[in-house]
């Protein structure tokens, strides 16, 4: 294929992207706008109306403000591009005569950090504004500033001995490199995901031990219930960040524990808190999070041999403004292309996400004897997070990774009535 040829296949692709996400956020906030009269019966033990009033208003600022966010990333990406932007900034590193190992990370890094600048505005007005308004945002703008320090820091931290290792593989390695990469790959996500409890989520969050009490004791009696092991129950100060709540399992092995946001514990009652977890081991014992790690290793396997045929089209580097073929450049092009052809495979992993939701939720009420307590402990987090109640069935089909409130509460009445 030719340079031009690449370039509008690339360009259809964005455009057809943006065109599906765009109609199916408008169709969402039609959707919410026309069911925004009552309070689904679902909800209504818990949800009053004033409340469903505010998380209409939420769920339309949110779309609205999305459907911005999606054309303004949309156009910078396309004025970067067609002005040459990529090949400028890898001109202007080639002729520092660096070594091309060094030269394709810090290539990669600047374009990062470039679209993450660009992205700062976003940030900033859905914690500040979007967030501030409707009593979620509790950060303060030092705050957010030394996070996002922390986190450019830590991404160049982390990315620098990935990004040798795979460009070393990726030129020194043979026909077979992509193998190779995939391996080197695969072991550092294992180290990842053995140091983010201990040493990656503390940098943003202080985390204590449980205390002693009632929830605690209901946690540890469900962990022996299910004969689940875990290293520690830990309580993570995200208050000072959001009034979002939340709840997640980390590590493994000698790692493995369980994270309470401290929000969730304020907002619910010791059962409720319990039967979430629950739903979390329900997870874990059922292999989902092993699966999940199986099918992002595998879709990595598929990308890098996309990569490595990518390689070799010559026409490929011209299109995206490269005056000279690279293996950063290939990198490069290939994240920023593969994400409008990869968002059309969004539906499939959300459907997959959702089967294990279901799963977990049973497994839920199983542990605890009964889907009172999930059931109420969601619709109380429902509530407290302004959650949209009334999606359009094709937005959440394509985008949710948990089924709507009014799924799960209809497949746990359903499977209690079952008794099984």
């Amino acid at each position: 294929m030719t340079s031009s040829l690449f370039l509008m296949a690339f360009l259809a692709a964005m455009l057809l992207y943006v065109v599906v996400e765009a109609s199916l956020s408008v169709l969402n906030l039609r959707y919410g706008a026309a069911h925004s009269e009552h309070v689904p019966t679902f909800a209504r033990s818990h949800v009053d109306a004033d409340s469903f009033m505010k998380a209409c208003s939420y769920t339309r600022a949110r779309g609205q403000f999305g459907l911005f966010s999606l054309g303004y990333g949309g156009l910078f990406l396309l004025i970067f591009l067609l002005c040459g932007g990529f090949g400028f900034v890898d001109n202007r590193l080639f002729s520092l005569g660096l070594n091309p190992y060094l030269h394709g990370v810090l290539y990669v890094l600047c374009v990062g950090l470039i679209f993450s600048v660009v992205d700062l505005p976003i940030s900033l007005y859905s914690t500040f504004v979007i967030e501030e308004r409707f009593g979620f945002n509790k950060s303060t703008l030092w705050l957010w500033c030394l996070d996002t320090l922390k986190g450019v820091l830590l991404s160049a931290l982390i990315m620098t001995p990935v990004l040798l290792g795979l460009f070393w593989f990726m030129g020194q390695s043979g026909r077979w490199w992509w193998l190779y990469a995939f391996v080197f790959l695969a072991f550092l996500q294992f180290v990842f995901m053995l140091l983010m409890p201990i040493w990656i989520l503390p940098l943003f969050n202080k985390f204590t031990p449980l205390p002693e009490g009632d929830l605690k004791d209901r946690i540890l009696s469900l962990c022996e219930k299910a004969s689940y092991r875990i290293a520690g129950i830990f309580l993570m100060d995200g208050s000072k960040r959001s009034a979002h709540a939340n709840a997640f399992f980390t590590g493994f092995g000698a790692t493995k524990r369980i994270i309470l946001f401290d929000t969730l514990v304020s907002q619910l009652a010791p059962a409720e808190t319990a039967a979430v977890l629950a739903h979390e081991m329900g997870h874990a014992l059922h292999g989902h999070i092993k699966k999940s790690v199986a099918v992002s290793l595998f879709a990595a396997l598929v990308g890098l041999l996309v990569l490595d045929w990518l390689m070799a089209q010559p026409g490929l580097y011209g299109a995206f403004g490269f005056s000279r073929p690279s293996l950063h450049a290939a990198l490069v092009i290939f994240l920023f292309a593969s994400s409008p052809f990869t968002y059309f495979l969004t539906p499939l992993f959300s459907m997959l996400s959702r089967r294990f939701e279901y799963q977990a939720d049973r497994f839920a009420c199983s542990l605890t004897g009964t889907p009172d307590d999930l059931t109420n402990g969601l619709l109380r987090l429902s509530k407290n997070s302004l959650s949209n109640l009334t999606p359009h069935p094709w937005y959440s089909f394509f985008h949710y990774s948990h089924p709507t409130l009014g799924e799960r509460i209809a497949a746990m009445e359903s499977f209690a009535a079952k008794g099984e």
